[in-house]
């Protein structure tokens, strides 16, 4: 059973920042309150990962990027020099462009929402009434949260559009990573980025799960004005997401409500995810809430809760996937769940999952399986490496004849056990491997015992998977994980913007 208070939440709203005091603003990452003055930041210190070199100086002052002025809340320092910060505001209530200047960083004072709900329908039909907003994040941009209750809300009817590039990936972190107070173990010193939209999902805080999606509707809980999300439309676009790192987020409010690095909450099939890393996120790398997702390119690296977790009837595909969990934190690779309707499993959509070529490398201690599946939810893995060694390869609960999990072409390199008979799905499957060693290189490059396995067809499963030949995510000849994602002490992609302890510096 889905227990919905696990879903969204935030500290403050919009409404209400104004009145946090102190107390509200708590900073996971520095143990004490965080002062949004950071005119006067307290000394730097840390390992700046080798990237940075001090030779930063401020910009002189703020861009234009819109009708909604930036705050020039003076500067901040860190190993990699002094930048000019440049607050966000807490509302964008028209288009804007951030760009990428010299000497620059943006800054999240709090919540900050692009636009308004305009509510699950494009007209005023519907009774609620916002004017649509696109955000657009030039490649190159760095965005810190100056308080650990900052994050980024985009509501329905807008977009984000923050496509960097492989030189210039895009990135949202943490004031202490900024100033290089960060360790390979810090996480959770702010919110993340999430993206909300007018597609279906099937756990409705408001409305029914019937087939009127209009009325079913899910809520970000803990506010004076939750954000909404949820609609009719399958084809719905937030926007657009491509070579971006989320860094050092997932601040929790209490047991069970918490944000991740990145949380899609019914998203369309029209919006568009490629080439995204989540780093040390103190929750999940990502969440699905609803929503037609379809994802490619996906890292996820030390997140403390699931990697991947999907739910109320997300409709999910994601090819080229890599998770690496920390040895100290990390709960499964993929958690999946459907809404149960009182137990009935009647609600609708179903969530179902699809995923091809992938890696998973369950590392934590205290991990119990590295995929879990309750609530009659569709999953079919294809491709794949999964190495736990010592840990539970799968639980498979609440599963159905008609919703029973797929299995083509993976490599187990764990205990194949858990709530039902994960044996008798893998035999059902083609050309999986229960009894397999790795021989993986730098953790997720195909050694000669991935190469020498026989590929599934994705094709079978999704239109919108492309037939690699492939077992696994990556080949010596492969490049798409290679220079934008960073690299830290668990996994090496051969950043060319440097370690997740630093910030990336251009030009």
């Amino acid at each position: 059973m889905i227990n919905l208070t696990r879903s969204l939440v935030l500290g403050c709203s919009v409404v209400a920042l104004a009145a946090c005091g102190p107390d509200d603003i708590a900073s996971p990452g520095t143990g004490g309150n965080i002062d949004v003055d950071i005119n006067n930041p307290p000394p730097s210190g840390g390992d700046d990962g080798g990237n940075g070199d001090g030779g930063v100086t401020p910009a002189s002052g703020c861009p234009t990027v819109g009708v909604d002025a930036l705050t020039d809340n003076g500067t901040i320092s860190g190993p990699t020099g002094t930048w000019r910060v440049c607050a966000l505001p807490q509302v964008f209530t028209d288009d804007a462009t951030l760009p990428q200047v010299a000497g620059v960083l943006y800054s999240l004072p709090g919540r900050v929402d692009v636009g308004v709900d305009d509510g699950p329908l494009p007209d005023a039909s519907d009774g609620v009434t916002g004017t649509p907003v696109t955000l657009t994040i030039q490649p190159g941009v760095t965005i810190f949260a100056a308080t650990g209750r900052a994050w980024l809300a985009v509501n329905r009817g807008s977009k984000l559009v923050a496509n960097g590039t492989a030189t210039r990936p895009i990135v949202f972190t943490s004031r202490d990573n900024v100033q290089g107070l960060n360790t390979v173990n810090s996480s959770g010193q702010w919110g993340g980025v999430v993206l909300m939209g007018r597609a279906p999902v099937s756990d409705c805080d408001t409305g029914t799960p019937t087939t009127d999606k209009t009325q079913c509707e899910m809520g970000v809980e803990g506010a004076l004005t939750p954000a909404q999300f949820g609609g009719p439309d399958p084809a719905d676009s937030s926007g657009e997401m491509s070579y971006v790192q989320i860094r050092y987020s997932g601040f929790v409010l209490s047991e069970g409500k918490e944000l991740q690095a990145l949380t899609t909450g019914g998203v369309g099939s029209g919006t568009k995810f490629s080439n995204i890393m989540s780093y040390n996120s103190s929750d999940d790398g990502m969440e699905a809430f609803g929503g037609v997702n379809h994802m490619t390119n996906f890292i996820v690296v030390g997140a403390e809760d699931d990697s991947f977790d999907v739910d109320s009837g997300a409709q999910f595909t994601l090819q080229n996937a890599i998770a690496i969990q920390r040895a100290s934190a990390g709960d499964n690779l993929f958690e999946i769940d459907s809404p149960d309707d009182d137990y009935d499993f009647n609600a609708t959509p179903q969530t179902n999952v699809s995923v091809t070529n992938f890696v998973g490398q369950l590392q934590s201690s205290g991990a119990a399986q590295a995929i879990r599946v309750r609530g009659q939810a569709n999953y079919w893995l294809s491709n794949a490496v999964v190495v736990g060694d010592g840990k539970s390869c799968a639980r498979i609960d609440e599963e159905s004849a008609a919703n029973a999990p797929k299995f083509d072409s993976v490599l187990f390199q764990c205990t194949v056990a858990g709530g039902s008979d994960v044996a008798s799905y893998l035999a059902a499957g083609t050309n999986n491997n229960a009894s397999y060693t790795n021989t993986l290189n730098t953790l997720f490059v195909n050694g000669s015992n991935e190469t020498g396995a026989i590929a599934f067809d994705p094709t079978a499963m999704s239109t919108l998977f492309t037939n690699r030949n492939v077992v696994g995510v990556a080949t010596s000849s492969d490049d798409w994980f290679r220079g934008w994602a960073c690299d830290s002490a668990t996994a090496n992609f051969a950043s060319t913007t440097g370690s997740c302890l630093s910030l990336p510096v251009y030009d």
